[in-house]
């Protein structure tokens, strides 16, 4: 599996519109609900955080269209650079990002530095039926993520498991 490090590096090689696609939008809450591995690179993400963002809340995408193989087209949270996206989250006052792990258990993982909010989003997660968990191997704690570069500097990462999607 090929990891970009960068969009400039994705940019070379993949082409928009055919190997990969980007949807944005704003909201009025100063909230920007993002899915940066979108489309086949972690299925359901973005579906998920456009349920997530409704009309109220920015919403983002980076999705991968490819038949196979996008898992090429992942750039990790702390290096992710696409500059629509860039944009997007730091006129954003805080982020929750949407991510995919492959645990079979259900079960949302939680993550990022603004844990007020993510544990509020932990109880909401957990009253709709649903198991939430601080995340040991996904932390979301580096102030490079996507989802702390906001005005806020901080912001919630959540990893739903593929048991769950």
């Amino acid at each position: 599996m090929r990891k970009y490090r960068s969009f400039e590096e994705l940019a070379a090689s993949e082409t928009e519109g055919i190997d990969f696609r980007i949807r944005e939008r704003d909201g009025l809450s100063g909230i920007a609900v993002i899915a940066i591995h979108g489309g086949g690179i972690e299925p359901g993400t973005t579906e998920i955080a456009e349920a997530v963002a409704g009309d109220r809340h920015a919403f983002y995408t980076f999705s991968g269209l490819k038949h196979c193989g996008n898992a090429c087209l992942h750039i990790t949270s702390r290096h992710f650079n696409e500059p629509r996206g860039l944009r997007l989250v730091q006129r954003a006052h805080t982020v929750v990002s949407i991510h995919g792990c492959g645990d079979a258990e259900p079960v949302v993982l939680l993550g990022g530095r603004f844990d007020r909010l993510g544990q509020r989003i932990k109880k909401s997660i957990e009253y709709a039926g649903f198991p939430v968990r601080r995340s040991v191997r996904f932390p979301g704690l580096s102030p490079h993520n996507i989802c702390n570069r906001c005005r806020l500097r901080m912001g919630v990462q959540l990893e739903v498991s593929a048991g769950l999607r």
